[in-house]
């Protein structure tokens, strides 16, 4: 099989679990597409590129397929994820030759599903009642590889961001029972892994549904107990949600990483009301405070959308002004895309959209602002020993592998892949704008 992955760490950690629930049928995972059995992408809709990627994709595997039934065999092709949720029988009349589309509901189920493709075509988009639902708790096959690994603890999004498709494509919230976080997590550093990212749509509202359950401030103290765990990382955080005993956390846990992504989306009240964020500018430096106080080297990082319908030149000045006065380490900024479905839409039919050349200009003007922030906390950190989890090879340099420090950077270093695993102290000798250059301290 040849899964491709579209989006973000939820695709990932689906993709995972496809491979290990597969695995049982006896497919085994292949990098070249045309020795595969079964093609299958998994796909994103936040934004309109992942989208546009299925597309481009979806027509190299039709070739794929075509050159093996020319030699008398055949491949089965299959779409997976929120694009897969959101235009699953259009994909459907579109690809005549697209075996099996289903959504994230039903990536449990994609062993009887493939079954089933063998035979007729399927389309599988329902969500599964919350009473039914059933998290996977195979672990990833891949797991060995890397000493890092993602771990879900919900589903789906009770938020009505005017902006997202998230609800539309996975649902309602759901929280995993917490007793089967950990037991992956323990599976996982059986295997080796060192580092666990906890990862939902709103992880900060995790548990409050389910009495009895343990809040997500509780589930970071029961992780960071288990034997083997020496980072936890999570995300995402919705700064609306976030209480005290999460900014708490970041005094009593030293395995709860140096890092945070807190998406902020704008720096202005009136767009943030149109969003339907339900915080403000205000309270949102304010949690930014707490956190420093809490974990004064924190580094953080977080989302904005520019060009929202409606968003004034002034509030992007506001959002220019936020930018600055936390100085974020990094950020993903993006022009507003708008989506199928969501309640954004109607800013648009009554006039709001914001021109495309004056959405651009303002988005190459905050990133040309973050870049230099960016630049400015890595300069910061020349000169001082950093621990560094080694996650393997560089990239480009032979002999040189590389890692992250707790505040999340990759740093580049002399050393041998038999310390993958391990965490090393690293002298940084050199910044770069998104990555640092350093030397083992003996």
């Amino acid at each position: 099989m040849h899964i491709r992955t579209f989006g973000c760490q939820m695709n990932a950690y689906d993709t995972g679990k496809l491979k290990a629930l597969l695995a049982e049928d006896g497919f085994e995972p292949t990098e070249d597409m045309a020795d595969a059995d079964l093609i299958v992408v998994n796909t994103c809709s936040i934004r309109d590129k992942p989208e546009q990627k299925l597309h481009s994709f979806l027509g190299e595997a039709r070739h794929v397929r075509r050159a093996r039934q020319a030699q008398g065999g055949d491949v089965m092709l299959a779409v997976a994820g929120c694009v897969a949720q959101q235009e699953g029988a259009k994909l459907q009349r579109r690809y005549k030759d697209l075996d099996l589309v289903f959504g994230p509901d039903a990536v449990t189920r994609v062993r009887e599903l493939v079954k089933r493709a063998e035979h007729e075509r399927v389309l599988d988009t329902d969500f599964i009642d919350a009473d039914d639902y059933v998290f996977a708790d195979q672990v990833d096959p891949d797991a060995d590889a890397s000493p890092t690994a993602f771990v879900t603890i919900q589903k789906g999004c009770d938020n009505k961001c005017t902006f997202c498709i998230v609800p539309t494509t996975r649902g309602g919230e759901l929280s995993r029972p917490s007793a089967q976080i950990l037991e992956e997590v323990r599976a996982l550093t059986a295997r080796g892994v060192k580092e666990i990212t906890l990862i939902g749509q709103n992880v900060n509202s995790y548990g409050l549904k389910v009495a009895g359950e343990r809040t997500f401030a509780q589930l970071l103290y029961a992780v960071a107990e288990l034997p083997g765990v020496e980072r936890i990382r999570y995300t995402t955080s919705h700064p609306r949600d976030m209480g005290p005993d999460v900014v708490q956390a970041y005094r009593d846990l030293p395995q709860l990483t140096s890092h945070l992504h807190l998406p902020v989306q704008s720096g202005s009240d009136a767009v943030l009301r149109r969003m339907k964020r339900f915080y403000t500018r205000e309270r949102y430096l304010r949690l930014v405070d707490e956190l420093r106080a809490a974990r004064p080297d924190l580094a953080l990082s977080t989302d904005f959308i520019v060009g929202f319908p409606g968003e004034s030149d002034a509030d992007f000045e506001d959002t220019m002004d936020l930018l600055g006065a936390v100085g974020f380490h990094t950020s993903f900024s993006f022009r507003y895309s708008p989506r199928p479905g969501t309640p954004a839409l109607k800013l648009i039919d009554r006039g709001d959209e914001v021109p495309a050349d004056v959405a651009s200009a303002r988005l190459q003007r905050l990133q040309a602002r973050q870049r230099t922030l960016a630049r400015a906390a890595m300069d910061a950190m020349v000169g001082t020993v950093q621990q560094v989890l080694v996650e393997g090879w560089s990239r480009n340099d032979p002999g040189v592998i590389c890692g992250r420090t707790g505040t999340f950077k990759t740093i580049n270093f002399p050393g041998d892949v038999a310390l993958v695993g391990a965490t090393v102290p690293v002298r940084v000798t050199t910044a770069y704008t998104n990555s640092l250059k350093g030397e083992a301290v003996a």
